[in-house]
């Protein structure tokens, strides 16, 4: 294989096709633009053209960077004249016959040398590789639109990749100013398997009823500092492009309930809601602008408020939410047990409200949870119960917000909103890193640039407290009976042993 890639070919050049050879290019690597399409290479080369222009406008790059760039871009009529290329990356249509075809006549003219690598986003590395006289040349090279922005490419090792390959491609990656992160060839690869937590969690809660999908934005977005709700973030996507593959994976991993689909996205995928690109998913739009957004609850005025007893799990908690409540203005009580009068704000983990009242022996009519895992200066989290009484209610809401700060009330669920999405985004990515998918390091590089987490989530888990997350996901795998939220080993030993995530043990043998 080569030491070096400093010629590379690409066949397809679509959107994806045009930003990969767009860095290649400002990186000094001389580019053969193919496609099978007439002139649609020269389409793409006049299109970099004029991006580079408008970068030059903007002070971005310089005009002699641009000619450079461009000098670099060449554009053939046959594959055959990718003869002499270090690597060629195929971005064509997502599809195995395609792809696997392609690669095999690659080989019957490109030299021994010449690495073949596959932009697939959803497809076994392993199966487009097959038929290929040489399948250890074979390498996954993910890329993510758009390029020049997305700066997070996955190398992945197929079964039968020489490991010299990757680690020529990962050189190239960071020769154009992007990350590249290493993966094993499993469904979903990093980026695409980690982020099934955020989404199908998000949707599983709609479907339990707990809150509205303006509810449950607002309090992911706000509260846990993700940057867009997980309901806006499909509709950006389209339901056309996220259910198939949230379907492809869940099949590919033989039906583990972690990645169960929403029959909600497949309902609206058939009725053609698929989100922006057609004006209706979970939110409307007009000429792509949002016109019915997430709204937050109005705020309901009562005077005067009743006395407030807390409970709490731990005493850090208690002291937390005593002085927020204080500060709010509420008469804070500190007897063994609340007045008869008393609202009564209990901050459990994991647990439903029912459960909780029943642990702090509170009266449900005169009880409501709140959520202290995330940063209540940000945003709050009300949870109610079937008997909480709406007078109870109001005056929790109105205590909260009486600051300013946000406030969402929600239905009785275990584990509010945010405990439950953030305990299942860091438990995928403990699994990941279980099954030795990729690095810890790499894990969290990849899912906060390819995902836009305001932290990599096994960084995360440490940030929240690794015992935390595993007494939430204990208590909704045993109140919910549902294998999705069995905590993973990784999890488990390492919040037992009071060591950080991201902590790799040694290799066995």
């Amino acid at each position: 294989m080569s030491d070096a890639i400093n010629t590379m070919g690409l066949v397809g050049t679509g959107v994806m096709g045009a930003g990969i050879a767009q860095i290649a290019a400002q990186a000094g690597v001389r580019v053969c633009l193919f496609d099978a399409r007439d002139g649609a290479a020269q389409a793409a080369r006049d299109s970099l053209g004029g991006t580079f222009a408008k970068l030059v406008g903007k002070g971005k790059i310089s005009q002699a960077a641009v000619d450079a760039a461009l000098a670099n871009l060449q554009v053939i009529d046959r594959l055959e004249d990718l003869r002499d290329c270090d690597l060629v990356v195929e971005a064509i249509v997502e599809n195995l016959d395609a792809k696997r075809g392609l690669l095999q006549q690659l080989e019957g003219i490109v030299s021994p040398t010449c690495i073949l690598a596959t932009n697939t986003s959803s497809l076994s590395v392993t199966a487009i590789a097959t038929g290929c006289r040489h399948p250890g040349r074979v390498a996954g090279l993910h890329f993510f639109n758009p390029v020049p922005l997305m700066r997070v490419v996955e190398v992945i090792d197929g079964l039968a990749t020489a490991p010299k390959v990757g680690e020529a491609l990962l050189a190239l990656v960071a020769r154009t100013g992007h990350r590249g992160v290493r993966a094993k060839d499993t469904p979903g690869f990093i980026v695409n398997h980690a982020g099934r937590a955020y989404g199908t969690e998000a949707l599983k809660m709609l479907e339990e009823g707990i809150a509205e999908r303006g509810d449950i934005d607002r309090i992911l977005r706000d509260g846990a500092g993700f940057r867009m709700g997980p309901l806006e973030l499909l509709d950006l996507t389209g339901l056309d492009v996220s259910h198939p593959v949230m379907e492809s994976i869940y099949n590919q991993f033989y039906q583990e309930p972690r990645y169960k689909p929403s029959p909600l996205t497949r309902q609206m995928l058939v009725g053609g809601r698929l989100g922006r690109k057609t004006g209706h998913g979970f939110y409307q739009y007009e000429h792509g602008q949002l016109i019915n957004g997430p709204q937050p609850q109005p705020v309901p005025t009562v005077q005067p408020l009743p006395p407030v007893w807390i409970a709490t799990e731990n005493s850090e908690d208690y002291e937390r939410l005593s002085a927020l409540v204080i500060d709010l203005g509420a008469h804070l009580e500190h007897a063994a047990q609340p007045s008869p009068q008393a609202l009564c704000l209990l901050a459990p983990y994991g647990r439903d409200a029912t459960s909780t009242c029943v642990h702090f022996d509170t009266d449900p009519a005169h009880t409501l949870c709140i959520d202290v895992l995330t940063d209540l200066s940000r945003h709050r989290t009300l949870m109610q119960n079937p008997l909480t009484a709406p007078a109870m209610r109001d005056a929790a809401h109105a205590l909260l917000a009486a600051d300013g700060v946000g406030v969402t009330v929600i239905g009785d669920s275990v584990g509010f909103v945010a405990q439950r999405t953030l305990a299942m985004v860091v438990n995928l990515a403990c699994d990941i890193a279980q099954q030795r998918i990729a690095s810890v390091e790499d894990i969290d590089q990849a899912v906060q640039l390819g995902l836009g987490y305001p932290n990599g989530p096994l960084a995360w888990g440490d940030a929240l407290g690794p015992r935390r997350l595993l007494t939430i996901l204990q208590r909704m795998s045993e109140l919910t009976h549902d294998p999705r939220y069995r905590p993973s080993p990784w999890l488990r030993r390492r919040a037992l042993l009071g060591i950080s995530l991201r902590h790799e043990a040694p290799k066995a043998g």
